[in-house]
């Protein structure tokens, strides 16, 4: 007879680690996973690193069979979430867990006991943590390896979060960006007249001022994305750490800004798919991965990009102006990588039902290549 499965939350560093490690003996033969770092991910769950967590609350969980660790998970409860959609949603995130079911239930099970004993009554994701993180599992696209910031996983996964009882709560699609080789010519001329329009300003971002273009692009997005599914508005620190994050990684042309009439209206930012880059380090560093690392970052342009972020301001959705206006913003990215050499990029994550955003994407040639699932159910 088999050993039953036990779950315990994560307690000091040796936890920790083996926390990390998990994904690495369920994605072994899978050459399409790609390990992140060790020194990030030990960040991003640090309570005292990660500006989530002034905000939000969260416990991670292992599951062993024995002493063997078999699976993973973590339970976030999100005050901001909580009082801008006051749902009684909580969330889970990190689900790595072996072909087993009862893996699966025992880490839901006790995520969904966290969670409830803090008042939620329904349980919602993956997300890790936060809908402004890593969004949805992977059911569609299993074939190529992930963008940066994005997940992969197992296509099992499915289908044994829907035997512990979830429920598809929402799809996100991530596009091909870059799979038509050049901008169709009516979108061509639309830019072109956008850029020739004295009321059209498009800039890319200024790194001599970057918070306050920093401050700019969150207010942006903060206001485009408002009424969108599952919002959370982006906070101070958040900013600032993301600010941390773009000073190393991008130059201003990497990020789009657009402004009518003086007023900042739209921007899209991309970012270098350092997955590339990591391929082969298994999420460390040293002995020589800072210097592959470095030499991928100066030495010459990235394979690919992603853009994790654009909007357009409320006042102009449905628009013609705001169609120029996001439009000119995707244009200029793309212009500028494409002319680089970078060959391929991701836009994503797009709601399934934001049409006029799929459409944008998809005016340019953009294919949908890979869908993310977020599931829920009630705790009870």
């Amino acid at each position: 007879m088999s050993q039953s499965v036990s779950v315990r939350p994560v307690r000091g560093k040796e936890d920790l680690r083996v926390f990390l490690d998990v994904p690495f003996a369920i994605y072994a033969d899978d050459p399409n996973w790609v390990a992140p770092l060790y020194v990030e991910r030990l960040e991003h769950i640090d309570p005292k690193r990660n500006p989530y967590f002034r905000h939000a609350d969260a416990e991670l969980f292992l599951a062993f069979r024995g002493d063997r660790p078999v699976g993973r998970i973590s339970a976030q409860l999100c005050r901001l979430r909580s009082e801008r959609h006051a749902d009684g949603v909580g969330q889970f995130g990190f689900i790595e867990a072996e072909n087993d079911p009862a893996v699966f239930a025992a880490l839901f099970d006790a995520a969904g006991a966290w969670l409830k004993q803090r008042g939620a009554t329904a349980i919602q994701g993956p997300f890790s943590f936060s809908i402004n993180d890593e969004t949805g599992l992977l059911v569609e696209g299993f074939e190529t390896p992930p963008s940066v910031l994005m997940g992969h996983a197992r296509p099992y996964y499915g289908q044994r979060i829907e035997e512990a009882g979830f429920a598809k709560a929402k799809d996100v699609i991530a596009y091909d960006l870059f799979a038509a080789p050049e901008i169709p010519r009516a979108l061509k001329s639309a830019y072109d007249k956008a850029l020739s329009d004295t009321d059209v300003t498009l800039r890319p971002l200024d790194k001599k001022q970057l918070l306050k273009e920093l401050r700019t692009v969150v207010s942006i997005a903060n206001d485009a994305w408002s009424e969108n599914w599952g919002f959370v508005p982006w906070t101070e620190e958040e900013m600032m750490a993301l600010a941390n994050n773009l000073k190393f990684l991008v130059s201003g042309d990497y990020i789009a800004i657009a402004e009518y009439k003086g007023e900042p209206a739209a921007m899209a930012i991309t970012l270098p798919n350092i997955n590339d880059w990591l391929t082969g380090l298994q999420g460390r560093l040293l002995p020589f991965g800072w210097a592959k690392i470095a030499w991928s970052l100066y030495a010459k342009p990235p394979q690919s990009v992603r853009m994790p972020l654009m909007g357009l301001r409320k006042k102009f959705h449905g628009t013609a102006t705001g169609a120029v206006l996001g439009m000119a913003v995707i244009a200029r990215v793309r212009n500028f990588h494409v002319g680089r050499g970078t060959t391929k990029g991701e836009a994503s994550w797009i709601l399934e039902d934001n049409m006029p955003m799929r459409r944008m994407i998809e005016a340019f040639g953009g294919r949908p290549y890979k869908t993310y699932r977020i599931y829920e159910k009630l705790i009870g």
